[in-house]
Formats: C-alpha cells, structure tokens, sequence
C-alpha cells in the first residue's frame, strides 16, 4: 500500500465518521437532550441564590 492509497483512505473514513456523527447529533432522538440543554443557561441555580441570601442578610445585619 502506497502512502497515496493509504491517505485516501484515512481521508475517506475520516469523511464518512464526520458524516454519521453529524446525523447523529441532529437525529430526532436527541431533541430532548438538545431542548433540556438549551434551557440550563436560563434556569435559576439555587446554590447561587442561598449564597446571594446569606450576603444579603450579612450586610444588613452590619448595617447600623
């Protein structure tokens, strides 16, 4: 096998496993999965909102 032949074929599997990752991703299966993640950055997280409390209860009780 030549290093042309052998080129070729890495190029030809490289081409055809981007092709079945890119139907993977978009099937209708993973709609789910691609909803639920588009909505995280929009969720409150409440470990966030228990520590914005705590500060917000320091502070006024420091103030006189």
């Amino acid at each position: 096998m030549t290093q042309g032949t052998f080129s070729g074929l890495i190029t030809v599997f490289l081409f055809v496993s981007f092709i079945v990752g890119v139907f993977w991703a978009f099937s209708s299966k993973r709609k789910a999965e691609f909803d639920f993640a588009s909505q995280l950055p929009l969720q409150d997280d409440p470990e966030a909102k228990s520590v914005a409390q705590r500060e917000k209860t320091k502070s006024s009780e420091n103030t006189p």
